[in-house]
This record gives C-alpha cells, sequence and structure tokens, in this order.
C-alpha cells in the first residue's frame, strides 16, 4: 500500500485502482479470522460484547464483497485464495506498518490490536496516530475512482444479503462512492461523530471494539465523547492460546485431525469464493458461506481442548491448503 500511496495522483490510473483493489482483497481477508478466534471463543453468545462483534465480521465480509465487486467491475479477477493471510504476521499492504496480526481467544490484548487495525487517523476518543490508515487507504481508492472515472460493467459483480447489508453491483461512480464511504464509516466512523452510519446507530468498528476494551458504552458529554455509558461486561471467553508462527508443534492425533479439518474447510472456503467471482455466481457464493458455519465446530472444539503443560487451549490455524 505504502508503493501505491507513493505514486503520485496523476500516475493512478486503471492498472493503479486494480492493483489497489487487490490490496484491498488481501486487507479486507486478513481481518475477519482474528475477528472470528475473538468470537468462537466467547461462551455466552448473546453478551453485549459477543453481539457486538458478530456485527462487525459480517460487516468485514460485506466489505470483502463490495471491493471484489469492484475489482470485477473494472475487469480485474479478485485473488482470494493466493491472498489467504499467514498468521502471526503484519497487515496486507503496510497499513499499520508494525503491528502484529495474531489469531487467540478474545483478551484484552486482542481487543487492542483490533482496535488498532480500525483506528481512525483521528480517533474522537482516546489520541491515536499511525501513518497509512485503512480509511486513508479507501480514500485514495475513491479519489483514484472520481480521477479516472473509469466505465464499470455489472458483469460478474453479485448481488446479495450479507449480515443488515445488501451488497449490489456497482455500475456508476455514484454506487462507488456510496459503496466506499460505507466501508470507511462503518470501520472508523466519520471526522463528526463515530456514531454516524447509514442504517443504524451501531458504533463504527474502533469504538465498538474501544467498548469491550474500556467496559463502557461511548457517550457524548458536555466535555465530548467518553466511555461513560451503560456498562459492557467483558465476557468470558475460552481460553485459546495464540497460535505460534508455522501453527502448533506436534499436535496430538485428535487435535491434528481437528486441524485438518478446519483447514480443509477453509480452502473450500476460499475456493468457493475465488469462484464466486469467476462467473459462479450466487451458487459458489452459497457453497462459501456453508464452509464457512461449517468452521465454527471445529474450531470450538479445539477451543476446548487443553494444551499440555498449559492452561490454554488449542484453536484454528487458518492454513491454507495448497
Amino acid at each position: 500500500m505504502a508503493r501505491l500511496l507513493a505514486v503520485p495522483e496523476a500516475g493512478r490510473g486503471i492498472d493503479w485502482l486494480r492493483s489497489a483493489l487487490q490490496v484491498a482483497v488481501e486487507l479486507e481477508m486478513s481481518t475477519i479470522p482474528p475477528y472470528l478466534c475473538g468470537w468462537w471463543s466467547i461462551g455466552d453468545r448473546g453478551s453485549h460484547a459477543a453481539r457486538l462483534i458478530r456485527r462487525i465480521i459480517d460487516d468485514e465480509m460485506y466489505h470483502l464483497g463490495v471491493v471484489c465487486n469492484l475489482l470485477v467491475a473494472m475487469g480485474g479477477q479478485p485473488r482470494i485464495r493466493a491472498a489467504a493471510p499467514t498468521y502471526p504476521g503484519p497487515l496486507p499492504g503496510g497499513v499499520r506498518s508494525g503491528v502484529t496480526v495474531y489469531l487467540s481467544g478474545l483478551t484484552k490484548s486482542l481487543v487492542q490490536m483490533m482496535m488498532t487495525i480500525e483506528a481512525p487517523e483521528e480517533p474522537l476518543a482516546l489520541s491515536d496516530s499511525a501513518t497509512h490508515t485503512v480509511g486513508a487507504f479507501y480514500g485514495a481508492v475513491l479519489e483514484g475512482f472520481r480521477s479516472e472515472n473509469p466505465q464499470l460493467s455489472g458483469r460478474g459483480q453479485l448481488h446479495a444479503r450479507i449480515g443488515s447489508d445488501e451488497l449490489r453491483p456497482v455500475e456508476t461512480l455514484v454506487d462507488v462512492e456510496r459503496s466506499i464511504d460505507i466501508i470507511r464509516e462503518q470501520g472508523e466512523g466519520t471526522s463528526s461523530s463515530p456514531a454516524d452510519s447509514f442504517t443504524d446507530d451501531h458504533p463504527a468498528h474502533y469504538y465498538a471494539f474501544a467498548e469491550i476494551y474500556h467496559g463502557r458504552q461511548l457517550r457524548q458529554t458536555a466535555e465530548g465523547w467518553a466511555f461513560t455509558g451503560a456498562p459492557v461486561p467483558f465476557p468470558d471467553a475460552r481460553p485459546m492460546a495464540r497460535v505460534p508462527a508455522g501453527g502448533w508443534p506436534r499436535p496430538a492425533a485428535p487435535v491434528r485431525q481437528l486441524l485438518d479439518r478446519f483447514d480443509n474447510t477453509y480452502t473450500t472456503l476460499l475456493t468457493s469464493l475465488d469462484a464466486a467471482w469467476s462467473d459462479g455466481g450466487a451458487r459458489a457464493l452459497g457453497a462459501a458461506v456453508h464452509a464457512m458455519r461449517a468452521l465454527e465446530e471445529p474450531a470450538v472444539r479445539l477451543m476446548e481442548t487443553q494444551i499440555p503443560g498449559s492452561r490454554s487451549t488449542y484453536g484454528p490455524q487458518f492454513h491454507a491448503l495448497s
């Protein structure tokens, strides 16, 4: 991403936009596994924290659909399985340089990492500063579309309900602007309010994660925005340890079987997503949704299997098979 943003605006043509959108595919893909691990680890799925994270996962899957549609609209082809992330590791494209994204059960440290991924350039609550934010990247992509105003084709794009959002084909510059604005506002909020939204009153992802971290809902006070609202109890979570680089060393046979089953299903999911935006359409997308749901059972079983000599448990590795 740093390389793409270093290109002068006058040089950001069609090829630049396609390259940037592929980075966006990789970026959206990279956030989903750690968010899933945090959500799967929570015992009470009806808790406020669990519902916040579940909504964010739905949003991220919608964002992935949007950038895939945008890339197809310009005659490109999303590479999803080939771009499957490796954990622990950096965010794609140099976003939040220095941050290591890892897989574990829900802890304060994991929530802090999630906040760092989603943080805007100027948070309205909690000071933070970093270069190359997700929002800044999407802002550059939007300006590229405005400058080039490329011809967009609806062929191969998907139309589906994803969570509370409706994924629609992108056919005009107005469609592009609306789609990218939704991604930015759902992730980091607007410059005026973290509660601004197109369709609901949920806080943006950064502030939702911060509510879990601080244990209070975000409210506007006479002094500004602060975490002084209703309590958000930190939920009890299965003690999934951080997945080490290269995966779990020498797991017992039953654990290996669960890991293999998870990774096979994960690979099916990625393959189905590739097919969905390569003339596979709704049928392939349906297969991807089915595979996504099938990941939970082996993941939770791993999270309930204790690591020998430890109080922690295993968890999924999200290894895409070659």
